[in-house]
C-alpha cells in the first residue's frame, strides 16, 4: 500500500493543525477543571451536625438565625435591616426545627441566590438530612420551598415574612412558635400556655395532609 507523499508545506500545516486541536482539548479541559474547583470553594461544608437546637440559635422576631461561618453580627444586621439586604455566606435561618435555608459563596446557586434548602427529620438524637437541594425540595405540606420563597428575592434575599410578598403558609406564629419550644433537640421542652393546643392542630393538619395526598396518590 502506498502512501501519498505530501508537500512539505502542507505536511507542517497539517502538524499545526494537530498540535492546536490538542491545545485547545487541554485549555477546555483546564476550564472544566477551573469550573470544578471554582464549584469546590463555593461550597460550604455542611452536614448533620451543623444543625442542633433551635433555640441555641439567635432569636429574630419570629425566626432564628446563626451563620455557620462565624459571621453571626453580619447575619443579624441583614435580619434587621428595615429595608432589606443580601445575606452574608455562611447564614442560617429557620422558622421551624425541621426546615432550614442555608446560603452559600456567592456563585454556589445564582437562581436561588446561594440560598440551600434542607428538610430534617428532629430528635433526642439529632437531626436528620432528609432533603437538600436549591430548587426542587419541598416540605411536608408538599409546597416547594424555592417557589414559596421567589416573591421574596429582590428585596429580602428569598427570606419570607408576613410583609415580604410570600403566600401565607398554612400555619401561624402559634404553631411556629410552639414548634420551636417542642425542638426535640434542645432537651427539656420550654412549652408556654396555648402551647399544646397549638401543637395538637398541627398534628392533625399534617394527619389530614398525608391521608389527602394518600388519596392523590391511589386514584
Amino acid at each position: 500500500m502506498k502512501f501519498k507523499k505530501l508537500p512539505i508545506s502542507q505536511l507542517s500545516v497539517s502538524i499545526m493543525l494537530f498540535l492546536a486541536g490538542s491545545v485547545t482539548l487541554q485549555a477546555n479541559d483546564l476550564a472544566e477543571v477551573g469550573i470544578e474547583l471554582d464549584a469546590a470553594k463555593a461550597a460550604i461544608d455542611i452536614d448533620e451536625n451543623s444543625f442542633s437546637c433551635i433555640r441555641d440559635m439567635t432569636p429574630v422576631r419570629h425566626f432564628y438565625v446563626d451563620n455557620i461561618l462565624g459571621d453571626l453580627d453580619a447575619t443579624l444586621a441583614v435580619a434587621n435591616a428595615p429595608e432589606g439586604a443580601k445575606y452574608p455566606p455562611g447564614s442560617v435561618v429557620q422558622l421551624v426545627p425541621t426546615e432550614v435555608m442555608v446560603k452559600g459563596k456567592a456563585g454556589s446557586s445564582p437562581v436561588t441566590g446561594d440560598w440551600e434548602f434542607f428538610e430534617l427529620e428532629v430528635s433526642e438524637d439529632g437531626s436528620k438530612i432528609v432533603n437538600r437541594g436549591f430548587v426542587d425540595v419541598n416540605n411536608r405540606f408538599g409546597g416547594n420551598c424555592f417557589t414559596c420563597h421567589l416573591p421574596a428575592r429582590d428585596k429580602w434575599d428569598f427570606i419570607c415574612e408576613s410583609d415580604h410578598g410570600c403566600e401565607p403558609i398554612p400555619i401561624d406564629h402559634s404553631m411556629t412558635g410552639a414548634l420551636q419550644r417542642s425542638d426535640p433537640r434542645c432537651g427539656e421542652e420550654a412549652l408556654e400556655s396555648g402551647d399544646s393546643m397549638a401543637l395538637f392542630k398541627l398534628k392533625t393538619m399534617v394527619v389530614i395532609g398525608s391521608v389527602k395526598k394518600w388519596f392523590e396518590d391511589l386514584f
